[in-house]
């Protein structure tokens, strides 16, 4: 009988661990990020939610608007044998950074 608490604990402790996710490291100077933004833009990110009035817009941001772009690349070219580096500016996490209707979307880790 222990045994399968001791299964449904690590279930539980493990459970949502396989979504990942590509965001900006918060302290990378503007200018950094801004390259990322742009190589991400050019190749087909979904750049349009983080314009002004925007879902994913973040006030201007520059790390909300970098993580919601480079997501985005990094999702639908991950298959492709993208990475979620971009120079050093981003990262994976399992956290999901989607905040009130901007939604990020994730791969498996």
């Amino acid at each position: 009988m222990a045994v399968p608490l001791l299964l449904l604990l690590l279930l539980a402790m493990f459970a949502g661990s396989d979504a990942a996710f590509c965001v900006c490291k918060p302290g990378t100077p503007d200018a950094m990020m801004q390259k990322a933004i742009d190589y991400a833009c050019s190749k087909g990110a979904d750049c349009a939610q983080t314009t002004q009035g925007g879902p994913c817009y973040g006030n201007g941001n520059k790390v909300a608007v970098c993580s919601y772009i480079c997501n985005s690349y990094f999702q639908s070219r991950s298959s492709m044998g993208a990475t979620c580096d971009f120079g050093g500016v981003a990262t994976l996490t399992s956290t999901d950074p989607s905040s009130g209707t901007c939604k990020f979307a994730s791969g498996p880790r």
